[in-house]
């Protein structure tokens, strides 16, 4: 009894996916007739009109330093000089 109803099920079960099958297929032949409308043009793109740059401000003029004054010379050191050397004069030993 339960191979006649694995039989049967099985049978039923092929009938169903065939259905199925069929099914699918119409809708792809529907799918395939239908005719998709053409896509709006998209509106073209305004160009971006760059702005001129500014003007370049005029370059600061340098500031000329003055040079500084001159240091009057010093005084010059005077050197003194070694007095020279003084001759000993030797005691002269008389002899007896």
């Amino acid at each position: 009894m339960s191979e006649t109803n694995n039989d049967s099920f099985k049978t039923e079960m092929i009938a169903e996916i065939k259905r199925i099958q069929t099914e699918l297929n119409e809708l792809k032949e529907i799918k395939k007739n239908i005719v998709k409308k053409p896509a709006r043009k998209s509106a073209a793109k305004k160009k971006v009109v760059k702005r001129k740059p500014a003007r370049k401000s005029a370059a600061k003029k340098k500031v000329v330093k003055r040079k500084p004054a001159r240091k009057s010379a010093a005084k010059k050191k005077v050197v003194k000089r070694k007095p020279a050397r003084k001759t000993v004069k030797r005691k002269t030993t008389r002899r007896k």
